[in-house]
């Protein structure tokens, strides 16, 4: 499955007002074998890789840090850094590898990210941020973009994103996409931080009014594609995190509610023989079962038989020298009553 290249999509939302609905860039889950999986339940939504620091991808093993398979277009590479020297040569790699898009972290409040002075800790140098922007924009020609919060710690969120939104703009950025959190780098986790801050979708909202010729996308706590619906009354994308991972059936709405496509049923069928030839490869490159399924789990939350389908892939599925056989012994637990809604 292919959709069209974010380019094309930022481009739309701006003449035509086509949404950009996108699925978040998350550490330890948004690996390729996820973003495949992702893919074979829609062509259109933006894909993000997890954050990449810049130092590994310019010093590190690159086909294990970037490879990617190509039907996972469009796509985007996510950066971590600070230095402008690094992020731009990591976004020319990045580019050289084939993705659609390099993305900026400037969100991530991990004490890891913090160290190296960057993720969430960059929305108190907002200068910095739109150098790293200009930097990356000059040594590529994909589009860069940029992901972070509406403000640290104890920043005032009115000028301290009307600031980070003002500078990356002004250096060229493509699109920001907002987290409508704070982050809060003293006291809370960095699972905390994806919960405790409280949602203020407003204030996204009075960005993108203050910027309508600028591509505003929102992202936090989305939890379904009629949340996503209502958001984009007043931005230009909607970017689920969590609810795509763990209820990945929502996604296979994506295409029809958002870009168009022929309302039908899906043929979850086809994406169980898709994902059983994926896993296949993938063994046979030396990988097992278990890298592939872990990302499968939720597909059919809701459904008679997605617990045992659940049971499947969480035992069976992990055990060494497992094989695609039991993902189709899985599939097979679970009872359709027909149809994506269903399923979703």
């Amino acid at each position: 499955m292919t959709g069209t290249k974010p380019a094309d999509h930022y481009e739309k939302a701006r003449i035509s007002g086509v949404p950009v609905v996108s699925i978040a860039p998350m550490m330890d889950w948004t690996d390729r074998h996820c973003r495949f999986f992702h893919r074979q339940l829609t062509s259109h939504a933006l894909l993000y890789t997890e954050m990449v620091v810049a130092d590994a991808v310019i010093h590190g093993t690159r086909e294990r840090l970037l490879g990617f398979d190509q039907a996972e277009h469009p796509v985007a590479l996510q950066l971590g850094g600070s230095d402008p020297a690094k992020l731009a040569e990591a976004a020319r790699i990045g580019e050289a590898f084939g993705y659609d898009e390099v993305n900026l972290n400037v969100g991530c409040p991990s004490d890891r990210v913090q160290s190296g002075t960057f993720g969430a800790c960059l929305m108190k140098v907002p200068d910095l941020v739109a150098g790293c922007v200009a930097a990356m924009k000059a040594s590529v020609k994909i589009p860069v973009t940029v992901k972070c919060r509406i403000g640290v710690d104890e920043q005032d969120p009115e000028p301290a994103l009307d600031a980070l939104a003002d500078g990356v703009f002004d250096a060229g950025a493509d699109a920001l996409w907002v987290h409508a959190r704070k982050a809060w780098l003293e006291g809370l986790s960095p699972k905390e931080n994806r919960d405790v801050p409280p949602l203020d979708y407003n204030r996204v909202y009075r960005l993108k009014a203050r910027k309508p010729n600028e591509f505003i996308g929102i992202n936090g706590g989305i939890q379904s594609l009629e949340e996503a619906r209502a958001h984009l009354d007043h931005v230009d994308g909607a970017m689920l995190g969590r609810a795509a991972y763990h209820t990945p059936g929502i996604l296979a709405g994506v295409d029809a509610d958002f870009y168009g496509a022929k309302p039908e049923a899906f043929d979850f069928a086809a994406l169980i023989d898709a994902m059983a030839d994926y896993a296949a490869r993938h063994i046979e490159q030396g990988g097992r079962l278990g890298h592939v399924t872990r990302h499968m789990v939720g597909l059919f939350h809701g459904l008679p038989g997605a617990r045992r389908y659940r049971q499947i892939l969480s035992t069976d599925a992990t055990r060494p020298g497992a094989g695609p056989d039991v993902l189709k012994t899985a599939f097979a637990a679970v009872e359709f009553a027909g149809g994506v809604a269903e399923a979703a």
